[in-house]
Order: structure tokens, then C-alpha cells, then sequence
């Protein structure tokens, strides 16, 4: 790798999971000059510079105008990577494009950190209407790099990888009861410490297993005490807890409007969502203010 501003921008994206489409977006440029600033071709002007480094510190707070003058390396180091050492073999256990892996990769060894904890899940319970599911679990730092999830209760068991891209967090997991893959993304509020997670989950979610996609939250409920066999012991102890939850109090009502829906060709003809979907950011940040969550 040649040590021009190409790289430090290239590398900078990749530590961020940001795409250059992304960047070129957030920047409102033309995709192909932030195409040509990674490539070497053209150094941004210093209009562009000031404004390309004011949105890359919001996203990686403490970088200025003079950490693109500094060595590769350096700069790399400020992004917690090292070029120095030589690549650790990381297995993931996980079939995907090294592309994408990598980016999860870089995500997670800059800011893992921010999701691990104890989480509480919620989502409607198709079994029946107008009730819910609580789960209980943990993610912690697996020795492969990645944040390995876990996530049950009495009846179901979550187990897999969270790869963070991009501002976005995509868990492939299996339940280990019934032996099921399932899918979840989420979207999230970037914070030093990430506190809610809202998104949606697909499975086969009834005794039928039939295909389900269905609105899930995931809540910080704990931080995690650094000792892995207490941490472990308290994760089991909250996956005992009851999954089906009678109690309407156990949900607020902002959670319910959250989790409960109105979409399909109705709701779009009133013009509302003809898809089930999860809420972008901005609509997130007002769901974490309006749950009252600490940020």
C-alpha cells in the first residue's frame, strides 16, 4: 500500500464500515470524486478537506486536518489498526465474502467494545395477539475478534455472530432449542455505549414454522463485570427469566406503539408503510429519548 492521502481516506472508510457511496452521500459530492480521492487521483480541495474531516470526527471523535499529514501507520493506530503486525488468523466460523468480514472485523475492533453487555429483547408474541416476548442475554468479545450473541429464555436459545456495518448491526444466529437459523438486523444510535438496538427479526416463529418477520428491540440492561465466569453465570440467570409476558406493565406503552405496526396495502393507500420495516436513524434517536433511556 502506497503511503499517500488515497490510502489514509481508504483505510479511514474501512475502519468505519463506511462506504464511499456513503461518504459521497453524507458529503452531498459526486460518488466518482470521492472515487478519485480514494484512489490517489485527486486530494480534495481544502473546502472539501475541512468538511471530509468534520464528518469523519463526528463518526471517529479526536481526528483533525493535521492527522492526514501523519504517517500511514500512525494514522492507522488512530483507528486502534495496526500495520505493523502481521494479520491474526481470525475465524469466524462464518460463511461470508472476506469483503464483508473484514468490515465487520474493523467495526467490531473499533468500537466493539460500545455492545457489550446484558440485553433485554422484546417482540410481539405471535402465539398471541397483543402480548409479548421478553429474552435475556449477552454480548461479549469472542476470542475470533468478532461479538459473539446470545440471547433465550426457558423455551429458546439465540446463538451466533453480530457483524456491525456501516451503522447497522446484522446477527446471524441459530436457536439451539429447535435448531433454526435466524436473522436479525438492526438499526442503532452511535454512542460510546450503544443502549438500544431496534430492528427486525426473521425465523420460523410458530409450531407450524412458518417464515416470520417481526419488529424486535434490544435493550442494555447491565454492563458486563469483566470476569468471564460471573458474567456467564449472570447471563444464565437472566435467560431463566420468564419469556411470555402477561403482565402489561412489563411493556410501556411506548414500546407497544413502537412494536405494533399498522402496514400493508391499506396503510399504504393512507400513506403508510407497505412493508414491515425497521425505523432509520433519525426516527431511532426519538424512540431512545422517548423510552427515557441513559445515553
Amino acid at each position: 500500500m502506497s503511503d499517500g492521502f488515497g490510502d489514509r481516506l481508504t483505510l479511514a472508510l474501512k475502519a468505519l464500515s463506511m462506504s464511499r457511496g456513503r461518504l459521497a452521500a453524507e458529503l452531498e459530492v459526486d460518488k466518482s470524486l470521492v472515487g478519485r480521492w480514494a484512489s490517489g487521483t485527486v486530494r480534495p480541495s481544502s473546502h472539501n478537506l475541512e468538511r471530509l474531516t468534520r464528518l469523519l470526527a463526528e463518526k471517529h471523535p479526536g481526528l483533525t486536518l493535521l492527522d492526514w499529514d501523519r504517517e500511514l501507520a500512525d494514522f492507522a493506530a488512530l483507528f486502534g489498526i495496526d500495520l505493523v503486525s502481521p494479520p491474526l488468523d481470525r475465524p469466524s466460523g462464518i460463511e461470508l465474502p472476506a469483503e464483508t468480514l473484514d468490515a465487520a472485523y474493523g467495526s467490531t475492533r473499533l468500537r466493539g467494545d460500545a455492545y457489550e453487555g446484558f440485553w433485554r429483547a422484546t417482540h410481539p408474541a405471535i402465539i398471541a395477539p397483543g402480548r409479548f416476548f421478553h429474552e435475556h442475554g449477552m454480548i461479549r468479545r469472542s476470542g475470533s475478534g468478532f461479538l459473539r450473541f446470545e440471547l433465550g429464555g426457558p423455551d429458546v436459545r439465540y446463538v451466533g455472530s453480530i457483524l456491525p456495518i456501516e451503522g447497522q448491526v446484522f446477527v446471524i444466529a441459530t436457536d439451539t432449542v429447535r435448531h433454526l437459523p435466524c436473522y436479525m438486523i438492526f438499526n442503532i444510535v452511535t454512542m460510546p455505549k450503544i443502549v438500544l438496538m431496534d430492528g427486525l427479526l426473521l425465523t420460523a416463529g410458530n409450531a407450524m414454522r412458518n417464515p416470520s418477520a417481526y419488529p424486535i428491540v434490544m435493550e442494555r440492561i447491565g454492563d458486563l463485570s469483566g470476569n468471564e465466569e460471573a458474567d456467564d453465570a449472570q447471563a444464565a440467570a437472566l435467560m431463566t427469566r420468564p419469556q411470555f409476558v402477561q403482565d402489561e406493565a412489563l411493556v410501556s406503552q411506548d414500546m407497544r406503539a413502537h412494536l405494533i405496526r399498522n402496514f400493508g396495502p391499506d396503510a399504504a393507500n393512507s400513506g403508510g408503510d407497505l412493508l414491515l420495516t425497521a425505523a432509520g436513524t433519525p426516527d431511532l434517536a426519538k424512540v431512545v429519548a422517548a423510552l427515557n433511556y441513559p445515553g
